[in-house]
């Protein structure tokens, strides 16, 4: 067990240790890149609101209609290249949810990150609620009026009016 005076020695070590501020400094610079200027990229409808610790890359390929909410700590991946997210008014997005419109392919002869990329655009209609953690994948389209449960994978296509959940999603009912 430490003394209190050793304790105090290591918090002030703590404190002096510069690695410590030069954390602070990266932290600075992935929330900048990753967030503030990627956000003045973005395509957004009046009165949309993103909460500020949201990770967004490739903004210029995301827009987000009017009324849309984005909550804390979700990702917004648009693709390198072509793959585009589209959502439309009124969507409600809740914490922790992971929408990607780019994925590695899974060749036998190749590493995965030198694996060439497949992109494809995620739509999202007007009116949906993705519920918290649910992640999306590249090339799904989410019809108008559709609820996705928390946790929920969304890899296929959802018709409008469902109510969705599971691994891989899967409409449990209607609106």
């Amino acid at each position: 067990m430490r003394s209190p005076f050793s304790k105090i020695i290591h918090a002030v070590g703590s404190f002096l240790d510069p690695r410590s501020y030069l954390h602070v400094f990266r932290l600075i610079h992935y929330y900048g890149y990753s967030h503030v200027q990627q956000r003045r990229k973005l395509t957004l409808g009046a009165g949309t609101s993103i909460s500020p610790n949201v990770s967004l890359r490739n903004g210029e390929r995301i827009t987000m209609g009017r009324d849309c909410h984005l909550g804390e700590r979700c990702y917004l991946w648009a693709g390198d290249s072509t793959g585009r997210i589209i959502m439309g008014n009124c969507v409600a997005i809740a914490p922790g949810v992971f929408i990607t419109a780019s994925n590695y392919q899974i060749e036998a002869d190749k590493p995965i990150q030198q694996q060439p990329k497949i992109e494809r655009d995620i739509r999202i209609g007007n009116d949906v609620w993705l519920g918290a953690r649910v992640v999306v994948t590249a090339g799904v389209t989410i019809g108008d009026g559709c609820i996705v449960g928390a946790g929920a994978v969304v890899t296929k296509d959802l018709p409008a009016g469902s109510i969705a959940g599971g691994v891989p999603a899967k409409v449990i009912g209607t609106r």
